[in-house]
């Protein structure tokens, strides 16, 4: 059966069910993304007492994921929030409100960023010292590592300063298409030539978080900042 066969199969049996409060299609389905190999990846939204009938489901068709409305209400994790990002709401019985959930779960807010921007700034910069200080000493496959393990610090860092959650790696393309990133951000995230630039866009990551108030962070690194600097401008000009 094929996936759209499978998703009308699907909702047909959620419409049935009284208990089924919303079906929300998520993925490549819902992104405009369809290869040969996806997978329909589908929350259904559920009472408590429907979880028993509604179950985990995972095929080379369908990947199912029930949640209760609290459920989807609660923003608290953050690694599968993106998932919801281009996600289609085919069935709110809420009148909007599995709508306006699935929302709130793809927009963080104004204090949510400002958090992450600075959790995600120190954990890029770690890294970053960290490949800094195996270039100096002379390990340079390690500094290649160290640099490829900040990237997602990196992803991290410049979508929470713009307010936005950091694509899974599979729709960073998409992300910047559909919504893209102000300035020349959107080149510099090239996903093609990303992995061998996290050292020399730190200084521009650096202009922009303290242009955002974040400049507390940089500053608490003391003269390891500068050190990254002067790595980070060698590494734009040898074009590593």
């Amino acid at each position: 059966m094929d996936g759209s066969a499978v998703l009308d199969r699907l909702v047909a049996d959620a419409e049935t069910d009284p208990d089924v409060r919303g079906v929300v299609l998520t993925g490549s389905h819902a992104r405009g993304m369809v290869t040969a190999h996806s997978d329909c990846d589908v929350t259904v939204v559920v009472t408590g007492s429907a979880l028993a009938r509604w179950q985990r489901v995972r095929s080379a068709e369908l990947d199912q994921a029930v949640v209760t409305v609290e459920a989807l209400s609660d923003t608290s994790v953050h690694w599968p929030r993106y998932g919801y990002r281009g996600a289609r709401v085919l069935l709110d019985r809420l009148g909007g409100g599995i709508a306006d959930l699935v929302e709130r779960q793809a927009i963080p807010t104004a204090e949510e960023t400002r958090a992450w921007s600075r959790d995600f700034l120190d954990a890029y910069v770690n890294q970053l010292y960290r490949a800094v200080k195996s270039h100096r000493d002379g390990a340079a496959a390690a500094g290649k590592l160290d640099e490829l393990e900040s990237v997602p610090w990196l992803l991290s860092t410049v979508f929470a300063l713009h307010g936005r959650l950091r694509p899974y790696n599979k729709y960073l393309a998409w992300e910047l298409a559909t919504h893209p990133l102000p300035g020349r951000w959107n080149a510099a995230l090239e996903p093609g030539r990303l992995p061998g630039r996290a050292l020399s866009l730190f200084p521009a990551v650096a202009d922009l978080a303290r242009e955002r108030g974040h400049g507390d962070v940089l500053d608490g690194w003391g003269a390891d900042i500068a050190l990254i600097l002067r790595q980070a401008r060698r590494s734009g000009v040898s074009g590593r």
